[in-house]
């Protein structure tokens, strides 16, 4: 049996409670710069760049987005947003919190992007490599020889 903690909290409820988390850590300012804005915009764009073509590229394989049950994938996603790294959406996550980080301001919120970052390859990524291996053999191996887990 493997670590309990592996593959049993969906990352968004994650990324949820860590947005939560760093609102309320973050400098009681209300006021933010247009910098600080058009950064924290170019991220969000640049996490619809990563979960658009993944999530549809998920459907259009037919199968699974559900990150708790890996067993349930049926189809090795290997095209598309798949050529450049192996794990958009979690790409896309982390970016959405550093969209966050930016648009809330101060040091502290930004221990919420590096948590979900080490969160998700140490307790999400990792298992799920291990099922695809699993599942998907050599063509998987290959795969991931040949493509970065995040970037």
């Amino acid at each position: 049996m493997g670590d309990p903690l592996q593959n049993r909290l969906p990352p968004l409820v994650l990324v949820l409670g860590l947005g939560i988390a760093m609102w309320l850590v973050a400098p009681a300012n209300p006021v933010t710069p247009l910098l600080r804005t058009g950064l924290a915009l170019a991220a969000v764009l640049a996490s619809v760049v990563f979960m658009g073509p993944a999530l549809r590229a998920f459907v259009q394989a037919g199968t699974t987005v559900d990150p708790v049950n890996i067993d349930r994938a049926s189809v090795l996603v290997t095209d598309g947003i798949y050529r450049m790294t192996r794990n958009p959406m979690y790409v896309a996550m982390a970016l959405w919190l550093v969209a966050w980080a930016l648009w809330l301001g101060g040091a502290l919120v930004w221990a919420g992007p590096v948590f979900l970052v080490l969160w998700l390859d140490l307790f999400q990524i990792r298992p799920e490599e291990r099922a695809m291996a699993a599942q998907f053999g050599a063509p998987y191996l290959a795969y991931k020889s040949r493509v970065r887990r995040w970037l």
